[in-house]
């Protein structure tokens, strides 16, 4: 089980997988900010005067997280972060559950102006899929090792170089 769980490969795959969903997910939320505003105020869990501001910030925070895991720099630092926003996102979504919204959970493409596109819906399957990517986020965080990552890269040719100092 712990060859598994220390295989570089297979943290590699859940880096691009988590990273390109994080990634793609905050994309329209950046082009689309009144949207996303509008489907975080669904939710009825922030006070309006923080709509705007979590509109704006979260989905760059979202984009930043998701390009360090897929490149693998900070790769603990990305990683927690997603873990702390699937945490936030599953408690909203499990309270839309409970209190019986009928909402778009907000999670990819918005919704604004009688867009045709179908919205995804809060409801047990998207609890699933969070924490599936919490599970991912939570592997990356205790057991990915930093082969191929940008991070080693950075640290062999730092070790490189004092070696070099070293010898001269």
């Amino acid at each position: 089980m712990k060859t598994i769980l220390n295989n570089p490969i297979l943290a590699l795959v859940v880096r691009l997988v988590l990273g390109g969903i994080f990634i793609f997910a905050a994309l329209d939320k950046i082009a689309e900010p009144d949207a996303f505003a509008k489907s975080i105020n669904n939710y009825h869990l922030i006070p309006t005067v923080l709509l705007n501001i979590m509109a704006l910030i979260m989905p760059w925070i979202e984009l930043l997280a998701g390009i360090f895991l897929v490149i693998g720099v900070r790769l603990r630092a990305s990683s927690a972060l997603i873990s702390g926003m699937l945490i936030v996102f599953l408690i909203a979504i499990i309270s839309a559950i409970f209190r019986g919204y009928n909402i778009d959970c907000g999670c990819f493409a918005q919704t604004s102006q009688g867009s045709a596109e179908k919205a995804s819906k809060v409801g047990w399957l998207k609890v699933m899929e969070d924490t599936a990517m919490l599970i991912g986020a939570l592997y990356l965080y205790f057991f990915a090792s930093k082969q191929y990552t940008f991070d080693s890269i950075a640290q062999t040719e730092s070790a490189n170089a004092q070696n070099t100092s070293i010898a001269h």
